[in-house]
């Protein structure tokens, strides 16, 4: 299976012929569990290194070693780190898809293959490099069952000969990658300048496009959603990690029982956090109501199929008003599904995820640095709210290498919310668990231990009044969900507020949310350059809609909401939040393939949908 369409594409004129430098798209075409990811990851930091911002997609079998997996690097002067649809230069290793990834190329792009495919033959419009990668790794690498691995970082020399990339540059990032194994990083840059040395001997540079040293990657990392994540849970003062591994988000608790190893362990030796596995995902939900309930900052990590399996304890903390954070990787599902495939399907049936009327806040990060930061808003409002926050990521962020800013340390003290100590209950003498006190829809808690008789209360899921007694009477139950949704309301002030680009005269809007930003803010620069089409456009960041999401759509003739997931999941959240007469203004572009959102294939539909 291609990642590209099948049939080839109309060449644009200038590959071959104009120089394009700092520009492209390379996809390398393996063998899951070859050792590609090494080889990868070098080339994508030595561009990096060169001062040329990247960024890096992997598409991965979901079962086991062996079946086909693609690896696209983009490079891109002006700082366009989304998925490019288009391939630029194809690197193909592997026998089983490397006619077809070949086909699905347009006119006038290069394929790096191996010599024994002979891909040569099936097009006479492509630029083509031979590379016996075999007699190569055979002269560099003595142990035969070390080849397989070491072959593929032989394409990194080839690739940075052909590309320009400066092979100062391949040494250090295989240092790096390899940086408690010295023997294992000579071996590879041995085979990493095999490659080089062949390049420049025995190919003759026929393809247009070159990397050259820039420097707008200075001061900035590459890291993965979820590691970004990792880290800001730990910042914000997380103790208590419960989990079931699945795919995309099992990397992050994986990352955070890292750090926290190296961070989070006591003057005494011992651990100041807990981090359990259990059995499956609804008792890991219940650990962490648990530990929130007795005043940890406790979350888990998971995708779809675990946040279906989470629904009644989903509601259980959102009727008993016990904070905690999930993080949602979100994924194809469900079930076994498509796990390693990119998706925004989780938004509707979180927001409203368990029985009766219940409604979530849900938390939207479109960056590694936002994964970071909403981290600790998180956990803040969980405990200002007394609720579950819901921090809605996707594998793409996840489990992608992303640009990034260094992180900002947190400055913000750490929000323990509406909690009364020993000395607040000596002064009031008693309190009512569920009585809205500050009309604000929260009520007031105390920690188990608390140290006065008044401190004591029933948790209690639907069926309770204000002093958390039980209770059937209809006038109590009316009253609680009242209460709640008036809490909801209140959160509309306090989540992120969206991100807004407006010009002058924009008839248009497009509101977009998570890892499509970074293909819309490249599709309004092609809508704009290619056909006149000007638009504003708001980032969505958090859920309950703040008054700005009103006035975006108030302000604009057309609104698109551009969504990865079939059936327009947020513009059905939109519909139920606006006023009827806006909802006829809002249009709807869904991307479903499981492949991250590129800009093209959103200039493509709104520019059709405008008659353009």
């Amino acid at each position: 299976m291609a990642t590209t369409d099948i049939a080839p594409r109309e060449s644009s004129g200038q590959l071959g012929r104009k120089r394009i430098v700092n520009d492209m798209s390379v996809q390398v075409a393996t063998v899951n569990g070859s050792g590609s990811q090494s080889s990868n990851t070098v080339l994508l930091r030595s561009i990096f290194q060169m001062g040329v911002p990247v960024s890096g997609k992997n598409l991965f079998p979901s079962n086991i070693a062996g079946l086909p997996t693609w690896y696209t690097i983009r490079a891109n002067k002006d700082g366009y780190i989304g998925r490019k649809k288009e391939i630029d230069f194809l690197v193909a290793m592997n026998p089983e898809t490397a006619q077809e990834d070949t086909l699905s190329l347009a006119a006038g792009a290069s394929v790096l293959y191996d010599e024994p495919l002979g891909l040569n033959k099936l097009r006479d419009d492509l630029i083509f490099y031979s590379v016996p990668y075999d007699k190569l790794v055979a002269a560099v690498c003595p142990e035969a069952k070390l080849r397989k691995l070491v072959k593929n970082m032989v394409y990194v020399g080839v690739v940075a000969n052909l590309l320009e990339i400066e092979m100062a540059e391949v040494e250090k990032a295989i240092r790096r990658q390899f940086a408690k194994k010295v023997k294992a990083a000579n071996l590879n840059l041995a085979a990493a300048q095999a490659g080089f040395d062949y390049a420049k001997s025995s190919l003759k540079k026929g393809d247009a496009y070159f990397i050259q040293r820039m420097n707008e990657t200075a001061g900035k990392i590459i890291i993965d959603g979820n590691s970004a994540a990792a880290l800001g849970c730990m910042f914000a003062g997380c103790t208590v990690v419960t989990w079931y591994p699945i795919t995309p988000s099992s990397s992050l608790v994986e990352t955070m029982i890292e750090y926290m190893k190296e961070y989070r362990i006591g003057p005494d030796g011992k651990a100041t956090f807990a981090i359990v596995q259990a059995e499956d995902e609804l008792a890991a939900i219940g650990m962490v109501i648990g530990a929130g309930w007795a005043g940890a900052r406790s979350m888990t990590a998971t995708a779809g199929p675990g946040i279906s399996l989470m629904s009644e304890f989903a509601g259980l903390a959102y009727y008993a008003e016990v904070p905690g954070v999930i993080w949602d990787i979100q994924r194809v599902g469900p079930s076994t599904g498509l796990p390693t495939r990119t998706s925004q399907g989780d938004m509707l049936s979180t927001a409203v995820l368990s029985h009766g009327d219940t409604k979530h806040i849900m938390l939207i990060p479109c960056s590694a640095a936002e994964c970071f930061s909403m981290a600790q808003e998180a956990f803040n409002l969980a405990e200002q709210f007394q609720t579950l926050i819901f921090v809605m990521s996707d594998l793409d962020l996840g489990m992608n290498n992303w640009m990034s800013d260094p992180f900002e340390y947190p400055k913000e003290p750490i929000k323990r919310g509406k909690v009364l100590a020993k000395e607040d209950l000596q002064r009031l003498g008693g309190f009512g668990r569920y009585k809205d006190v500050d009309g604000d829809g929260v009520g007031y808690r105390t920690l188990p231990g608390t140290d006065h008789p008044a401190a004591a209360y029933f948790t209690r899921g639907s069926g309770h009044n204000e002093q958390s007694q039980y209770s059937e009477r209809p006038d109590d139950y009316e009253n609680n969900m009242e209460r709640l949704n008036r809490k909801f309301e209140t959160v509309r002030s306090f989540v992120p507020r969206p991100e807004i680009t407006k010009g002058d005269k924009a008839k248009i809007g497009i509101i977009a949310y998570g890892t499509s930003h970074w293909g819309i803010i490249e599709s309004r620069d092609q809508l704009r350059s290619e056909y006149s089409i000007e638009t504003d456009y708001l980032r969505l960041r958090a859920y309950p809609f703040t008054r700005e999401v009103h006035e975006f759509i108030e302000q604009h003739e057309r609104v698109y909401v551009v969504e990865q997931n079939r059936d327009a999941q947020m513009l059905s959240l939109l519909k139920l939040d606006l006023k009827p007469e806006l909802i006829t203004r809002l249009r709807s572009i869904s991307h479903l393939d499981g492949l991250p959102l590129d800009a093209r294939s959103v200039t493509d539909e709104l520019s059709m949908m405008e008659g353009k």
